[in-house]
């Protein structure tokens, strides 16, 4: 299946997340080995360019056997072409566009090291300056799959394209297909009185007068704001758009004056006060102060017994579980569909068991389909405390991936073939048609088109 290999590892370069590559140790390495190994139009490709990618690769658990420097050039090369005609085509990304997707970065990679803290440790950098660090290699992976999605962003295939595909694949080619399975939920999260959301009010409301008064709000969000991103950076957020912030944040942000310090107000997360720092054209950085209302332990004894009386009922078969979902659930992602979890990567609503939240996959590993487990406690996005009942929908055993079964995925496969080869096509046309220079050490390189051979120097380019 190397046509699907080489779509994945192309798609991999020309969108992938690119912060890791920062390392220190790759800085050290390219004092070493840099030194220009292609020119494609007006941009060159770089020996460390390479090398960095080897190693982010061998650091996402790709073993040496699964890609080569040849295979990591030839995919440079083809980003390269695709951000020349992306020039010359005029496609642009707008900043508010790069600022959400180095956050969206920053915050996939905030997760897999540990915490903020560890990633600004990592590179020795405040969060602020990896940002700017990172944006312009950014803007031109952004630029270049906008490129991409120009070229086969609307390839669609049919019911007999997807039958034809399948029926010739190699039976070697056919994938195996692991368990999978399909989970609902309902949620419901512990009321907060009013007797709290006062205290909480009123506890913003004197530390605001406090600094009205002359105390720094820097300290004050480092000793007493409940936003672990933030607060030990005196509640800085950086600078961010509209888009970015919450709408209730986003109007009392992009409201505030110089020296102002805004009154009490509340998001999704808690209540906020909140102090401008800059604003530049549809960006704004402000610093700010949370704090959440907590739960008392009759409230979570209450949510936790709605939940449980809801279970009796839904086993009883009183009610379905999809329709106790749509009645009952306070999870606005999951209710209107009954209940039923989306898995994020593939967009359907099948999950193997290694996608699944650990804790999740705790409570449905020894379920039958059928059952249902909880109140199981959890914490969402935002931290804040809910409970749920978690209702293991279908299962399915391991298996050859089949037309019946399996028809969203295989379609899914047909699909990268034909955007395969129209990209394929494309580059052909482009790579006849644009200056290109490869260096000579290169020459006993197998390319996946042999045509780039024809660009090899006779020198160093």
């Amino acid at each position: 299946m190397i046509l699907f290999k080489k779509l994945f590892i192309f798609l991999y370069f020309s969108i992938f997340l690119v912060f890791f590559t920062g390392h220190p140790a790759v800085f050290a390495q390219e004092r070493v080995i840099d030194r220009i190994v292609a020119v494609v139009g007006n941009s060159i490709i770089l020996q460390s360019e390479i090398e960095n990618e080897i190693m982010q690769l061998e650091a996402q658990g790709y073993a040496e056997s699964e890609y080569s420097r040849c295979e990591v050039l030839e995919n440079y090369l083809e980003q390269r072409l695709l951000l020349n005609q992306a020039i010359v085509d005029s496609i642009e990304v707008s900043d508010a566009e790069v600022e959400m997707e180095l956050n969206r970065r920053l915050q996939f990679f905030i997760q897999q090291i540990g915490s903020e803290e560890n990633l600004e440790n990592y590179y020795n950098k405040s969060i602020l300056e990896i940002k700017e660090d990172f944006r312009d290699i950014v803007r031109r992976q952004l630029i270049t799959s906008y490129m991409q999605e120009d070229i086969i962003g609307n390839v669609r295939v049919t019911p007999a394209e997807v039958r034809s595909f399948y029926n010739n694949l190699p039976e070697e080619d056919i994938p195996l297909i692991p368990s999978q399975v399909e989970i609902r939920r309902i949620v419901k999260y512990p009321e907060f009185s009013e007797a709290e959301n006062f205290r909480v009010r009123q506890r913003l409301n004197e530390l605001r007068k406090r600094i009205v008064d002359g105390a720094s709000f820097t300290t004050m969000a480092v000793l007493y704001s409940e936003d672990p991103g933030t607060a030990r950076r005196g509640g800085e957020l950086g600078y961010m758009t509209r888009a970015e912030l919450a709408p209730e944040f986003a109007k009392v942000a992009f409201s505030l004056k110089e020296d102002m310090v805004s009154p009490v107000f509340e998001t999704e997360y808690g209540f906020h006060i909140a102090k401008l720092i800059d604003r530049r054209e549809d960006e704004v950085n402000v610093r700010h102060i949370l704090m959440q209302p907590q739960a008392t332990e009759q409230a979570k004894e209450k949510a936790k017994s709605s939940l449980d009386s809801l279970a009796t009922v839904i086993r009883t078969d009183t009610i379905t579980f999809r329709t106790a979902a749509l009645m009952h659930s306070e999870d606005d992602d999951t209710r209107m569909g009954g209940g039923l979890v989306i898995n994020q990567e593939t967009g359907g609503s099948k999950f193997e068991l290694d996608q699944l939240d650990p804790d999740d996959y705790q409570a449905i590993r020894d379920m039958r389909v059928g059952e249902i487990a909880g109140p199981l406690e959890s914490v969402d996005r935002q931290g804040k405390i809910f409970y749920q009942l978690l209702y293991l929908n279908s299962q399915t055993a391991p298996h050859t991936a089949n037309l019946e079964e399996d028809y969203a995925f295989i379609r899914q496969m047909a699909i990268n073939q034909k955007m395969q080869q129209i990209l394929n096509e494309w580059i052909a046309d482009k790579r006849n048609r644009t200056y290109i220079r490869i260096d000579e050490d290169f020459r006993d390189c197998r390319f996946f088109s042999e045509d780039w051979g024809m660009k090899l120097s006779t020198e160093s380019p």
